[in-house]
């Protein structure tokens, strides 16, 4: 019987090593895992890379665990915001290593890791800072760059409801970043608000299916 149900939080983290590449759903707080983030601070894993829609604000989420100096490297969109103090710090004085990338690149880079692609041509960031160092090409008289695709070791992710066999369903703007994500990575944990009996939930409203889930993590309250 396949059932992808973790009791235990702390469990369902628990292999998550040193080095690894950590994809985290979100935007602002919509679909952000709240709880998977705190338990992996717990976890104790270190050297990470993040990729983020952000780079944290405030104390918590995030930024508590670049506080807590588990963090080497974020990939992400929009690294500053009124309260991104702690990764302003962080990079400022050399502790962290950023690689910025526009926010449309960001998820196509993602989406292409999931769906197989080795990388794409894209108009966005050429002839910026952005574009050093890459494979540049004229197409129909316009410039296009070259993107890689970002792969993950783990992604943690926030949805509406599951159920045991992993299919997802988010809830309005907090299914954002959780869809590709969990395309493009080893092994998906989904913080879920319900977990649901197995054929209550529409095949037509899935839109992540169980295959790309491995894990499955019930927290009740868990906001957007």
């Amino acid at each position: 019987m396949i059932d992808k149900i973790f009791p235990d939080i702390t469990a369902a983290l628990a292999d998550i090593s040193d080095g690894a590449t950590v994809m985290i759903s979100g935007f602002g707080s919509a679909g952000m895992p709240g709880a998977l983030m705190d338990a992996l601070i717990a976890q104790g894993a270190g050297d990470l890379t993040i990729v983020n829609n952000n780079a944290g604000n405030g104390d918590t989420g995030l930024a508590a665990l670049l506080a807590a100096g588990r963090v080497r490297k974020i990939i992400c969109s929009y690294p500053r915001q009124t309260d991104s103090y702690v990764f302003d710090g962080l990079y400022h004085s050399g502790k962290i290593e950023l690689e910025l990338t526009p926010q449309g690149n960001l998820a196509e880079r993602i989406r292409a890791a999931g769906a197989g692609i080795g990388g794409f041509f894209t108009a966005t960031g050429y002839g910026t800072q952005l574009a050093e160092g890459k494979e540049t090409r004229l197409i129909n008289g316009r410039h296009y760059v070259l993107e890689s695709p970002i792969h993950a070791d783990v992604a943690l992710i926030k949805a509406w409801k599951a159920d045991r066999w992993g299919n997802l369903v988010y809830r309005k703007a907090a299914r954002n970043f959780g869809p590709i994500m969990a395309m493009a990575a080893k092994c998906t944990i989904a913080q879920v608000d319900h977990v649901v009996p197995l054929g209550e939930l529409d095949p037509e409203v899935i839109v992540t299916p169980g295959i790309f889930v491995r894990r499955v993590v019930h927290v009740a309250g868990g906001g957007q």
